[in-house]
């Protein structure tokens, strides 16, 4: 149990939390940011939903977004708003007794906990291109982790365009037959829903928000690519900065090139749903379009679909 000390430390953090949450809570139809019923609903979610966070095949950039979040900080994120009980790369303890620890809360709190799967999952070989630990003194694969963990998890986040749709492991000259959380559970029959969170990285928002969504008020609703619409239901080209040169047909030939439309060097804008347009990155600084161009890293295909990067569509 919780002391009321913490209990009420607990409380502000969350406070916070939602403070920099402005857009998420809108979005998840909150008319109020200090709404006491999320604030109730997060207390109750950080004892009783755990967060089990486990890594395949990917270059841990999903993590490293995350670990960017400015408001709410990291540390208030992975200690005080998300009950998180294994990561690999931000947790102190390691080998077996972090994977004890990681099966007992599964165990405990089976059909409750959410499980955030961060990269793809190999097939190839009975799923031995990623070992992701040792048990007994048995080597556990990240295809038997997805599997066991999947099956007793209430939920589950695929994070980042890998773990959702595949992304860079399954482009082409796939030898290690990388696949989605989806593929996983399609081949082998797992009932347990999934809500896919792409990017290559996803935005930060949109992991913390997918997870407070969880807390508050349950799945998510999703897209036909199993993504929130929370934060895909709009059209980047739609929302476009320079959409008025496309109305009048005046396009960029360079980068540098800033009135124009740049669907003619590679922007995937038409074809890409996310919200980054209006949430934008490093802490509101910008975004690809005013950088480059779209790549379309949240679409199901990516990076074949997108490549090549810099040419038209």
């Amino acid at each position: 149990m919780l002391s009321e000390k913490q209990q009420n430390s607990l409380t502000l953090s969350r406070r916070a939390f939602l403070k920099g949450l402005t857009g998420t809570a809108a979005g998840i139809g909150l008319s109020q940011i200090f709404n006491p019923t999320l604030i109730s609903a997060m207390t109750k979610g950080l004892e009783t939903h755990p967060v089990l966070w486990i890594q395949g095949q990917g270059c841990t950039g999903c993590s490293v977004s995350l670990l960017n979040s400015v408001e709410p900080t990291i540390k208030k994120i992975l200690l005080e708003i998300i009950s998180l009980q294994y990561h690999p790369t931000v947790m102190a303890s390691e080998g077996e007794t972090a994977l004890e620890n990681m099966y007992r809360v599964a165990k405990e709190y089976k059909g409750k906990f959410s499980l955030a799967v961060e990269g793809a999952i190999p097939m190839a070989a009975d799923g031995k291109y990623c070992i992701s630990g040792e048990l007994n003194h048995k080597e556990i694969t990240m295809l038997e982790m997805t599997k066991e963990l999947g099956e007793m998890a209430g939920s589950v986040l695929a994070l980042g365009t890998c773990a959702s749709y595949g992304g860079i492991p399954a482009a082409k000259g796939n030898l290690t037959e990388a696949t989605s959380v989806s593929g996983v559970f399609k081949k082998f029959g797992i009932k347990t829903p999934v809500v896919n969170i792409p990017g290559c990285p996803p935005h930060p928002d949109w992991i913390v928000g997918s997870i407070a969504h969880l807390l508050t008020k349950g799945i998510p609703e999703v897209d036909e690519n199993g993504r929130p619409l929370l934060f895909f239901g709009e059209n980047i080209h739609e929302n476009c900065p320079y959409l008025e040169y496309f109305d009048q047909d005046i396009f960029s030939a360079t980068f540098t090139q800033k009135k124009g439309c740049r669907m003619e060097i590679g922007c995937k804008g038409p074809d890409v749903y996310a919200d980054c347009f209006k949430r934008r990155w490093n802490n509101g600084m910008n975004w690809c379009v005013e950088n480059a161009v779209c790549i379309g890293c949240v679409e199901p295909g990516f990076p074949d679909a997108s490549s090549p990067f810099y040419e038209k569509a």
